[in-house]
């Protein structure tokens, strides 16, 4: 995925192509949601099949290529962003945005780089924390049945 990363065509998007941008980062987000949202739907209903532990890691994966991408593609937009200047940079600042570590050396200084931010906060807060607390859930049960098979043997 990271590889893929580098090698997506983002110069094609960002401030001179403002549409094309938007629409791509709207739907690849709410796609990813839906995504998501069926995985938690299927844990929390129990339904068989469900493989949230190889699902949701590879969905959080795509959340964090969406956001990178979003902000390298921000960045060749003067002022947006202090201190993002590669690929590498915009990983990096997703990563520690998504962990709220906030080291402080890269910084969405535009309007626009603060609501993406803004907008990736809330996105990890709703989605990304329903979807590790389902795969939790699932993981704990599936210890609680395999504990309770080991106990009657």
């Amino acid at each position: 995925m990271t590889v893929a990363y580098y090698l997506l065509p983002i110069n094609r998007l960002g401030p001179h192509r403002p549409i094309a941008s938007w629409t791509l980062f709207v739907l690849a987000l709410m796609g990813i949601a839906s995504l998501l949202l069926k995985e938690i739907r299927d844990v929390l209903l129990e339904r068989p099949h469900t493989r949230p532990g190889m699902v949701i890691p590879l969905l959080v994966g795509l959340t964090v290529i969406v956001f990178a991408s979003t902000y390298y593609a921000l960045a060749t937009h003067p002022g947006q962003f202090k201190g993002l200047y590669t690929r590498t940079d915009a990983l990096y600042f997703t990563i520690v945005t998504l962990a709220t570590v906030g080291y402080g050396d890269i910084t969405p200084s535009g309007q626009t780089a603060r609501v993406v931010t803004m907008m990736q906060i809330l996105y990890s807060f709703v989605f990304l924390t329903a979807a590790a607390t389902a795969l939790a859930q699932q993981m704990r049960a599936r210890l609680s049945e395999r504990a309770g098979r080991n106990g009657r043997s």
